[in-house]
Parts: C-alpha cells; structure tokens; sequence
C-alpha cells in the first residue's frame, strides 16, 4: 500500500474514529441494565454483576490486544489495522443488537475490547502526520473526542432507549461505524512509510513485551509510570462519581447525568481547543507541571466539597488540568523513532486499559469503606484524595524525566538491527 499525502480529511477521520468509539460505547450504558434482566431474568442487583464483568471484559481485551493491534501497524500500516477495527465494529454491534443470551453479549463485549484497541493505531497515525511541536495538540484533539464522546454517547443511548428499546443503540453503533468505515476506505491515506515499517514479533507486541522495548528509551518509561499513575487516579470519575454525589449530595439519575455532561463537555473544550493554545505558549514541560498541580487541588476539592453547586465550580477548575496528558504524549512521541510510533501507543492504551481493570476496584472499594453505616470515620470524599495523591506522585515521577529530554529539535535515531533483537 503506497503511502500518499496526507490532508485535514485524515485527521477527521481520526477524530470521527475515536468519537464513534467513545459514542458507541457510552450509547449501550443506559440500556445494558435492562437488556442483561431481558437476556438473564435477573433483578437489578444481580445484573450489576454481570454488568461488572462486562467491563472488566472490554478492558482486559485492551489491555491485551493493544500492543498486538500497536505491532500490526508497524507491520502493515495505520490504514488496514483501523479500517479493521472498525469493519470489526459494525459486525460486533450487530451481534450484541441480536444476541438472544448472555454469553453472546459477553463475546461481543470481548469483540469490542479487541477492536477497540485500534485506539493505539488512532495516536499512532497522528504521530505520524504531525511535526513533533505539534503534536500536543493533535492528541489533545484526541482527547476531545473522547470528551464529546462521554457526553453525547449516554445521552443518545438513553434517547434510543427508551423510545426504541434497549437494542436499539446497539444498531445505531453499527451505523456510526459501518459509515465511517465507508468513509475511511474513500479518504484515509496510509501514513507509515515503507522503511519505517518493521516485523511483527509477538514477543515484544504484548503488555509485558512493549514494555520491555521501552527499556531502549528510560524516560519515555519514567514517563509511562507517570501517566499511568495518573490514569489510576482518574478511574475515581467512572468508579464513584455517581455514587458519591447521590450519598452526599442526594442526586439523582437527571443532576447525575448533567454533571457528567458537564465534565464531558469542559473536558473536550479543554483538550480539542485550548490544548492546542496553551501547550505552544507554555512549553510541554510547563504545560504539565500547571496543569498536573491543578488536577491535584481539583480531585482534592472535590473530596471536600459539601454543597452540590461547588462540583460545577470545581469541574471547570478541573478542566484546565486536561492539558497534561497531550503533552506528556507530546514528549514520548519525541522520544522514540517513527518505527515505534504504534508500539508506543500499544503499551500505553494497554496501561490505559489495566487502570480501567485496577482503578475502579479500589476506588469503589475505598468509597464502600468510608461510606457504609458502621465505618469509624464517615468520609465518602476518601477516593478524591486518593486520586489527588497519585496524580501528585505522577506530576513528581513524570518532572524527574524533563533532564533527558533533548527538546523538540532533536530526532531520535532508528534503533539498528542487532542479534538481540531480530525484530528491528
């Protein structure tokens, strides 16, 4: 596949990609409840088990196959890993649209953590077509998508719901993606130039075996810890927010909804307009001390928070702390060659994905502990300062790498082949 030049409708895709991922998972969340009671007969409690095991499913899948779908498009390309993906989720959706039991929903779950995988290949392919200064800003448009995504994903799945029926988004996620299928085979390019390509090895396209590749690169490890730390701190958000603003704040399923819709929307406003801002005026580095320090004060007010206007005050203040993630990834991209680009991206949507499996089981296992009628302290605010701890331990972990960055202007060089390692 010849590599042609690439224009503003590649980076669409992307952003259309992304966006269709995060919409067509956040369009099943308010009708998987009702269709696991459909499929199984069991009540609310019950379901929420296996609702649990779902999502363990789809992040246990990427925490897998990430590095794997990462290594394929080192091999073989950006262009035929995410059209793939997204052929992959047109069939998927249906499946889980139709499944008539639940182990059939449980495999397309699993279906759906695979492909959804592509994420790497996603951040792979704007490193590909962005100049290292730019790409803070492309990844924080990423980041928008997901933001627009987590906000209008639930809102339309509870729209299909319940005037349609709890299978209807299910169909209308096939749509978005067979359709953008369409449009990728028509106006994507393919990015990776055919000596930047290099063997697909399984030994190093797996969690363990990206990570150990980093080794080539110390900061951009030092870095991955950061990120993941921060990552971990993060899960609070899909772990207890609904939880915690209904025990302390008596809210409801309609103040629940808008408050994420809030977070949602700042969140993309952050990342896809003013990243692409602040990071150039700031400097990476600047961009995420400032930006990591007011993550740090965020997760802690809202641990303290006693009223439920403050939250709305808070999510704003919070917002701006958005800007850290795209320029960490803006520093790593730098760090390593092009022919790592998608390895890189693999390993980090696999530590996405194990602070996605990690994260929600301590973070809701502390809020039950400081929330439950016989606790010695009653502090349901206890996983915020959790989170604002750890994204302190990343902010300190992630500065400690800025010596070894030898700047924008500076390329790294293509690891030559050795005996040690045959896949280069």
């Amino acid at each position: 596949m010849s590599v042609r030049p690439t224009g503003q409708h590649a980076v669409i895709f992307i952003f259309i990609t992304v966006l269709i991922d995060m919409i067509g998972f956040g369009l099943i969340i308010p009708v998987m409840p009702e269709l696991i009671e459909e499929l199984t007969g069991l009540q609310a409690d019950d379901a929420a088990i296996l609702g649990a095991w779902l999502m363990v499913s789809y992040a246990a899948m990427q925490f897998v196959f990430a590095p794997i779908v990462g290594g394929l498009s080192d091999r073989f390309g950006r262009k035929p890993v995410l059209l793939a993906a997204l052929a992959g989720f047109t069939i998927d959706y249906l499946v889980m649209g139709f499944a008539p039991v639940f182990w059939l929903l449980l495999v397309g779950r699993i279906l759906a953590g695979i492909f959804g995988a592509s994420y790497s290949t996603a951040n792979a392919f704007i490193a590909d077509i962005t100049p290292p200064e730019q790409r803070a800003a492309r990844f924080g448009l990423i980041g928008a998508a997901f933001g627009v995504g987590f906000t209008l994903g639930p809102a339309i799945g509870g729209f299909l719901g319940d005037n349609f029926g709890p299978r209807a988004p299910f169909f209308a996620a096939a749509i978005l993606a067979g359709a953008n299928f369409v449009y990728g085979l028509i106006v994507l390019p393919e990015t990776l130039k055919p000596e930047n390509r290099r063997k697909f090895d399984i030994r190093r396209a797996n969690p363990l075996g990206s990570l150990l590749q980093m080794r080539k690169y110390p900061a951009v490890l030092v870095l991955m810890l950061a990120i993941f730390l921060m990552l971990l701190g993060h899960s609070v958000y899909p772990a207890i927010w609904s939880y915690y603003t209904d025990f302390k704040f008596g809210w409801g399923p309609r103040e629940i909804g808008l408050s994420l819709m809030a977070v949602g929307l700042s969140s993309a406003i952050v990342q896809g307009g003013l990243t692409r801002v602040l990071v150039p005026k700031l400097g990476e580095w600047r961009a995420i001390t400032i930006s990591l320090t007011l993550a740090v004060i965020a997760y802690a007010l809202y641990g303290l928070a006693s009223t439920g206007w403050m939250v709305y005050a808070i999510i704003l203040f919070a917002a701006l702390g958005g800007i850290g993630q795209p320029a960490l990834q803006g520093v790593m991209s730098r760090l390593v060659p092009s022919n790592a680009q998608g390895e890189l991206q693999g390993a980090m949507t696999s530590l996405q994905s194990l602070s996605m499996i990690i994260g929600p089981l301590v973070m809701s296992r502390l809020f039950s502990h400081f929330s439950e009628d016989e606790a010695a302290v009653t502090f349901p605010g206890a996983p915020f300062l959790l989170a604002s701890a750890l994204t302190l331990i990343a902010l300190m972990i992630g500065l400690s790498a800025r010596r070894h960055d030898p700047g924008p202007a500076v390329k790294p060089v293509l690891p030559s082949a050795s005996v040690s390692d045959p896949a280069e």
